[in-house]
């Protein structure tokens, strides 16, 4: 697995199926994930996804492949996971370290497929996170921050992380809040081993999602805010929105956004 320079972004080029491929182009051999046929509810679901945000990107005067489409898969199998990924699909986002490590690694994934840790990670856990996640998006702590690089230094391998904020101020969710996020940042910033590429946040849930509008214009001027701060470090990844509200947030910046009910569920 390999994350790449700056933002993990999502190419456009169809396969045979006319589903976009994303997180890279199918390899020209052949691989076991070929062989596999995707239930027609899956891509259809995919589809319609890849549609969605496509037309979110260009209403925001953005191109359509500047969005990744992060598959959370906390709540399916491995034998979807394998269906997912022979429709092209090459995020994928889990909330525990011990499922990820259960589901995704034996047998290893694509190549080119990228882990991202989106739910809260505790810090004892930062030795096995550190060693199976590409992305670590919820980092929101000096606690956490020091296991990593502790971790990252042992291993003398780098860790991608995004700062988690907590924009809406939900006390019931993790990530720190707005004020706090400078400090954490220039932090991340200063470390040798930590990779900081942006901002992650969970919007409330709500009825209308035009209601999660403010929250994700905040995460993006917070973003702007903290990079004028550090010049010299490209934060250029928001990860924000889900299957509710994901429309809504890339047209306030989204560059990536986090999809489990809308491609597994039918949500």
């Amino acid at each position: 697995m390999n994350e790449g320079d700056g933002v993990i972004t999502r190419s456009a080029p169809a396969d045979a199926s006319g589903v976009g491929v994303i997180g890279g182009s199918k390899a020209d051999s052949l691989s076991p994930y070929d062989l596999i046929t995707p239930s027609p509810s899956l891509q259809a679901r995919v589809d319609k996804v890849l549609a969605m945000a496509g037309d979110a990107s260009r209403s925001s005067g953005r191109q359509p492949d500047v969005v990744t489409i992060v598959a959370v898969t906390k709540t399916v199998g491995r034998d979807t996971i394998d269906e997912a990924c022979a429709l092209g699909l090459r995020h994928f986002g889990e909330n525990r370290v011990q499922d990820a490590k259960r589901k995704l690694t034996d047998p290893p994934l694509p190549d080119g497929t990228v882990l991202h840790l989106i739910g809260q990670l505790q810090s004892n856990k930062a030795k096995p996170a550190a060693a199976l996640f590409d992305v670590i998006e919820s980092v929101d702590r000096i606690s956490l921050i020091e296991a990593l690089e502790k971790e990252a230094e042992r291993r003398r391998e780098p860790v991608s992380v995004l700062l988690q904020v907590n924009i809406a101020r939900e006390p019931q969710k993790a990530g720190c809040v707005p004020e706090s996020a400078s400090d954490l940042m220039r932090r991340l910033v200063g470390s040798p081993w930590l990779l900081p590429r942006g901002l992650m946040t969970i919007a409330p849930l709500v009825a209308d999602p035009e209601e999660t509008r403010p929250v994700f214009s905040a995460l993006r001027k917070l973003r702007d805010a903290l990079q004028r701060e550090h010049p010299t470090v490209v934060l250029d990844t928001l990860s924000m929105g889900m299957s509710d509200d994901f429309r809504v947030a890339i047209e306030e910046g989204a560059t990536s956004v986090r999809i489990g009910r809308a491609i597994f569920d039918g949500g």
